[in-house]
């Protein structure tokens, strides 16, 4: 690769050279190590006497920042150089509101704790990567899509398939490849949705405790975002606002409380939604993974009025990693839903795509989340038998997914902060709501822990939790 420097400014071209060099080594453009053009390829570059480079580099390298080795060329030298600032000026760009605060911490930015209770991660150890791999590597091989070509922004069309006839028979879904706009991830459904869907100032309702990550997004897009109470049923339509452009739930699995909402409460938020120019999103993230009762229908399933956008991901049946979702869309938001696609990020990587649509059509996703069922279900046994007795905790029936919430009287704040001293994390149940009179308790993931570790975690929150009785 050809070095760039700048030759701005006045001035004699050895000093030029040298300053331009000497500032890019301080900023560490060039860093330790680094083998700089020979002296005669430099010149030609830069259009100048190959004496003017040999003389900055000569210079450079009395003052130490670079050094000659013979028979190999002139490196960058190995000396400390104190970090500068990009501008010196302080920079006028500001973010507009609801940007202030940076990105949440996520777990792939945290360190891994001891005790690892902690929500929404699947245990990468029962995942079967030789079949991954042996699935990517083949679609590379064939170059998939046809290498130096742009994919379509709905996705690959084998994986669109794939999920519609998974999503037959796993969640009795009726839906074709045209129904399916691949994502990454959930989150980006949200956000694709958000953008065909809403202008600045549209009332979002979300559940309340909910996803919080849900009821940033909405609100960053100029939203008015309302919570909206959760009960022993499930969102309570009765509380809707008249004015919700657009409502999120998790009906298969309440995130954060755990329970199903029930097929009455169903049929009531979808006959709410047919008396208004309202839309609802059914995230379905984590309901492969089912302990005891069937599940009841999806909400798309029993939707006659084309109301209901059903959004799911593979990140919590696979891996976070493979970084892919989807989301079922009515045909009036097809086009637009795919031109928000190709306008945000284009297409998704069509190679893991197509692997991934073989994965599923090979039967490998369906024995994986067999087998991972299996397993997470004697974890939830465990882990709801030992909150069950500990004194001050009220467990909240579960039938799915990868974590238990129990509620508490406690500080939970205080309690899950003390745990995390001890190497425990778990979740705070009043971190998912963004009233004051949230609800106390803890959430309790099992996805990532380890399974040998689980009673022993268990018991040192226990005897902190005990404290704070």
């Amino acid at each position: 690769m050809d070095l760039v420097i700048g030759l701005d400014g006045s001035g004699e071209k050895t000093v030029l050279v040298y300053r331009a060099l000497r500032e890019a080594i301080v900023d560490g453009r060039l860093p330790a190590g680094h083998r700089l053009p020979p002296t005669r390829v430099l010149a030609a570059d830069l259009g100048l006497a190959r004496g003017s480079v040999a003389t900055a580099y000569e210079r450079l390298a009395a003052e130490g920042y670079l050094t000659a080795r013979a028979g190999s060329g002139t490196f960058v030298a190995a000396v400390p150089m104190p970090p500068r600032p990009r501008r010196a000026a302080t920079d006028p760009l500001r973010p507009r509101a609801g940007w202030t605060s940076g990105p949440q911490p996520t777990s792939g930015q945290q360190p891994a704790p001891r005790y690892d209770f902690r929500t929404g991660i699947p245990d990468a150890r029962l995942f079967p990567f030789d079949a991954w791999r042996r699935l990517v590597a083949a679609e590379l091989r064939r170059g998939a899509n046809g290498p130096g070509t742009y994919a379509e922004p709905s996705g690959h069309p084998a994986l669109r398939a794939a999920i519609a006839r998974y999503l037959g028979y796993a969640r009795s879904v009726r839906a074709t490849a045209a129904d399916v706009v691949v994502t990454n991830g959930t989150q980006h459904a949200l956000d694709l949705i958000a953008r065909v869907l809403l202008r600045p100032g549209d009332v979002v309702a979300v559940e309340e405790p909910g996803y919080p990550p849900a009821r940033r997004l909405f609100a960053s897009l100029g939203a008015r975002v309302a919570g909206v109470p959760v009960d022993e049923e499930g969102l309570v339509v009765t509380a809707l606002p008249g004015n919700a452009r657009l409502v999120y739930a998790t009906p298969s699995h309440q995130f954060p409380l755990g329970g199903a909402m029930s097929l009455g409460r169903r049929r009531a938020l979808l006959a709410w939604a047919r008396c208004r120019p309202a839309a609802i999103v059914e995230d379905d993230y984590d309901s492969e993974f089912r302990f005891s009762a069937r599940p009841l229908e999806p909400l798309y399933s029993l939707d006659t009025a084309g109301r209901v956008l059903y959004a799911g991901t593979f990140s919590k049946s696979m891996l976070p990693a493979i970084r892919t979702g989807f989301v079922l869309v009515p045909p009036g938001l097809r086009d637009a839903v795919a031109a928000a696609r190709q306008l945000g990020d284009g297409y998704g990587a069509p190679a893991q795509q197509a692997a991934l649509a073989r994965f599923i059509d090979e039967g490998q996703l369906a024995r994986h989340v067999r087998r991972a069922g299996k397993e997470y279900a004697r974890r939830h046994a465990r882990i709801v038998a030992a909150l069950g007795a500990m004194p001050g905790l009220r467990v909240l029936p579960s039938a799915a997914g990868l974590h238990v919430t129990a509620l508490a009287e406690a500080d939970s704040a205080a309690v899950v902060a003390e745990a995390a001293g001890s190497g425990v994390a778990l979740d705070d149940l009043a971190a998912y709501a963004s009233s004051s009179t949230a609800q106390t308790g803890f959430v309790v993931g099992f996805g990532a822990t380890d399974p040998a570790l689980i009673d022993e975690g268990l018991a040192i929150f226990a005897a902190v939790l005990a404290r704070h009785a």
